[in-house]
């Protein structure tokens, strides 16, 4: 997060008076104010249906055109308005954010966001016995999922609504099947679709899997061998993961996804992208902590059906993102691409840095989204980003590259001060490690302001 900007205005700043004891503070030029209105409008609008409820408070300040112009002549105006949230589970939150930008009129605009989102100290904790995010677990929004679920044909819209700000953890399983299309709406249908799925998983195992390496290609040979070793590197500092019998799980999933997805076949990184969908999955099976599950307590026919639901919402999860994994990754790159041009529109000082540097985004952030972020963070947070992942549907990878901007600019001050090598090896081993639900929340908020703000001019991220 950027320094600065937590505080209520002062009287000054409300009142739109200029700097120094002179008072000479002068209105804003009409078109510098519409932009501003345009600004609040933006931010006024609600993607897609979702709202923060509370007060969003913005302030714009205009800065001199040198830094020894006097204070009499600067300019500064602020707008604030209350937006009413009618849904109880907000009623006592409240989202706040500070945008300061340039007065210039170029399409440049350098905006700094500030965003204190509500840190709910009832929170109950989830079925796992960690913490989730608050809006999770609050009890009007478990009421409002469980009305959603009870229909005899779910409403996805609605459910994308609720689900962008975190699931409930025991709702996680049947809640991220509809969100994916893995599992139908229709509630007469789902347990009839799911079992024919997982059938066919089986089936697809038998005549991909468990044959012998006589009847495999060289190709195919080579990449069972490339899986076999990529699997005990996924999620190494989580011992569950390391289970002989998981990595075997593992090993299948991937293995089966690649022969029946030719296009693009096994790509590293795509390991790390199964492993939220078997932690959910199996959460559906084990109590208590994850550290405490034993793979050994389910029967194989809750291993095989889990290993399906795994398969198949991977599957989901990659329909919409097939060239991110194809020859040269062409979906990556250019998800690179916007990164580089949205930071430089947001926080030109750390982008011309970079430059200056000679750091090039593909050196970090290629990771980034190849693994969508889940090295990035501390693994009991990846469920719920993924919450938001699967929410955003089909726009999930236009979205990412606002996440991963709010993530970078998380220590704008911080990479300022360092030089290529040590910026390399920052954004290679990102200082996570403790963080909570907490520092999460203001990564995905500062996401939905910015993308909010900018979704109305897109030419800003054209390829």
């Amino acid at each position: 997060m950027r320094s600065g900007g937590r505080d209520e205005p002062t009287g000054k700043e409300m009142s739109g008076g200029g700097g120094g004891s002179g008072g000479h503070g002068g209105s804003p030029s009409p078109n510098l104010e519409w932009r501003f209105n345009q600004t609040l409008r933006n931010v006024q609008g609600l993607l897609k249906g979702r709202s923060f409820p509370g007060k969003v408070l913005l302030t714009r300040k205009s800065e001199p055109l040198n830094a020894h112009a006097s204070p009499e002549h600067s300019q500064e105006f602020a707008r604030r308005f209350s937006e009413n949230d009618h849904e109880d589970e907000y009623a006592s939150s409240s989202f706040e954010a500070e945008v300061q930008g340039s007065g210039r009129t170029t399409s440049n605009t350098n905006l700094q966001t500030n965003i204190l989102m509500p840190n709910n100290a009832n929170a109950a904790p989830d079925a796992q016995g960690s913490v989730s995010g608050a809006r999770a677990t609050d009890s009007a929004r478990v009421a409002k999922f469980t009305k959603e679920l009870s229909r005899p044909a779910v409403i996805l819209e609605k459910l994308r609504e609720l689900s962008w700000s975190g699931v409930p953890p025991y709702m996680r399983p049947n809640i991220w099947r509809l969100l994916l299309g893995y599992a139908p709406p229709n509630s007469d249908r789902r347990d009839g679709v799911l079992a024919r799925k997982r059938l066919e998983y089986v089936d697809c195992v038998s005549q991909y899997y468990d044959i012998p390496d006589s009847e495999r290609s060289d190709d195919e040979i080579n990449m069972l061998r490339q899986i076999a070793v990529d699997c005990p590197r996924t999620v190494p500092d989580v011992t569950f993961f390391q289970h002989a019998q998981i990595q075997k799980s593992l090993e299948r999933i991937l293995y089966t996804w690649a022969i029946r997805h030719p296009a693009s076949g096994y790509v590293q990184g795509i390991n790390d992208l199964v492993t939220p969908f078997l932690i959910v999955s199996l959460s559906e099976h084990l109590n208590g902590s994850m550290e405490n599950w034993s793979i050994s307590d389910l029967s194989p026919q809750k291993i095989s059906n889990i290993e399906a639901d795994c398969y198949w919402c991977l599957s989901k999860l990659l329909d919409g993102m097939q060239d991110h994994y194809t020859f040269a990754q062409p979906g990556i790159q250019r998800l690179v691409f916007r990164l580089r041009e949205l930071v430089r529109r947001i926080d030109e000082p750390v982008s011309k840095h970079m430059e200056e540097q000679g750091l090039e985004f593909l050196q970090f952030a290629f990771r980034w989204f190849n693994c969508l972020l889940i090295r990035e963070i501390p693994f009991h947070l990846v469920t719920r980003l993924w919450d938001t992942y699967l929410a955003e549907g089909d726009s999930l990878p236009e979205f990412l590259v606002y996440i991963s901007a709010s993530l970078l600019l998380t220590w704008s001050d911080q990479l300022q001060k360092l030089d290529f090598q040590e910026m390399v090896m920052f954004l290679q081993h990102l200082p996570t490690e403790d963080w909570t639900h907490h520092e999460l929340e203001m990564v995905l908020s500062r996401a939905f302001m910015w993308h909010t703000m900018f979704s109305s001019s897109p030419s800003h991220l054209a390829s």
